[in-house]
């Protein structure tokens, strides 16, 4: 099996200097601290960023879906694993899933404590990364897709989220739970894997789009800010099954009469977003507004998914295909 292995930085590259951690040891290194991991495969160890994931730009991410593009074109190229900060993780992993939908199984793993810290957990991610690998390559049941290898699970990118700042068993996946686990025995495929539906190829990160919240005595005046400032299409983290204060929910209404797209989501962990409540705010009303809904899909993703929407589908004159748009956030 061959493996090739992107170096973005994170924690588990990082070391403590006078002035806080930062990353500075690079993927070779990190793969030369675990020696077993040439019984899983044949390794080639590229660096494409060197940054704390908090910092992940839209252009970074951008050079690291080109390059996964390119290996997974690659027939001599069996997996890719990407060694990431944990903080914006499933954001780069769902983001490679709906812009690439690779067909060659695609790992992200990471680390809650450096090299240089007591209990380091690297070593062990990235020797769950590699066996879910093998594993993954070899199951006629699987076709490729995106996952998160951390703490002995493999989850997939649609679903995995991080729950936790700094215990070891940082992702999970409400609702659904991890598709496989890893232990002396193996790695035990759980369920079938499941990437998203949605595929969005040849798109940029281009579209400006923010995230707004909703909560108890919010206005409309942080939604307004952000058309004032070059919007081209809002998600709005709302409660519940969906539903947004009065003021806020009437702006809304008028953002997207006026062509704005709007995406709503829950700030609930787990549950979908369902439209139901008729008065202003209410998910009902919005929908008849016209807002979409992301289901069960955070804002971080809905966001992510909504800037390729709109870099797919706006037309000549800057305006949303709104129908196109609507069907992704439908599927």
């Amino acid at each position: 099996m061959n493996v090739t292995v992107l170096g973005t930085g994170g924690t588990i590259a990082s070391t403590a200097h006078e002035t806080g951690a930062v990353p500075t040891e690079r993927g070779a290194e990190l793969i030369g601290r675990v020696p077993e991991l040439d019984e899983y495969a044949d390794i080639t160890v590229e660096q494409v960023a060197q940054v704390p994931s908090y910092e992940m730009t839209t252009e970074t991410l951008e050079t690291v879906r080109e390059r996964v593009t390119e290996l997974d074109a690659d027939p001599n190229v069996d997996t890719v694993v990407i060694t990431h900060g944990t903080d914006t993780m499933e954001e780069t992993a769902y983001y490679l899933d709906v812009a690439v939908s690779p067909s060659t199984p695609v790992f992200l793993t990471g680390a809650q404590r450096r090299p240089d810290e007591r209990g380091f957990d690297g070593p062990t991610n990235l020797v769950t990364a590699f066996a879910a690998a093998g594993e993954f390559v070899e199951d006629d049941g699987v076709d490729g897709g995106t996952y998160v290898a951390f703490d002995e699970e493999i989850h997939s990118a649609r679903f995995v989220t991080k729950v936790h700042t700094s215990k070891l068993d940082a992702f999970a996946s409400p609702e659904v739970g991890p598709v496989a686990t890893h232990d002396r025995s193996g790695v035990r495929i759980l369920r079938p894997p499941r990437s998203e539906s949605v595929h969005v190829p040849d798109a940029s990160l281009d579209p400006t789009v923010f995230v707004v919240g909703s909560g108890t005595g919010m206005d409309e005046r942080l939604v307004a800010s952000a058309l004032d400032a070059g919007a081209d299409g809002l998600v709005v983290n709302g409660t519940g099954l969906g539903n947004v204060t009065a003021e806020l929910g009437e702006f809304i209404e008028s953002t997207v009469r006026d062509g704005t797209p709007v995406v709503v989501t829950s700030r609930c962990l787990a549950g979908r977003t369902t439209p139901v409540y008729g008065n202003a705010g209410g998910g009902e009303t919005l929908r008849d507004a016209g807002a979409l809904f992301a289901g069960d899909l955070p804002a971080h993703k809905a966001r992510l998914k909504l800037m390729l929407a709109l870099s797919k589908y706006a037309d000549e004159n800057g305006e949303a295909g709104d129908e196109a748009i609507r069907a992704l956030f439908d599927a």
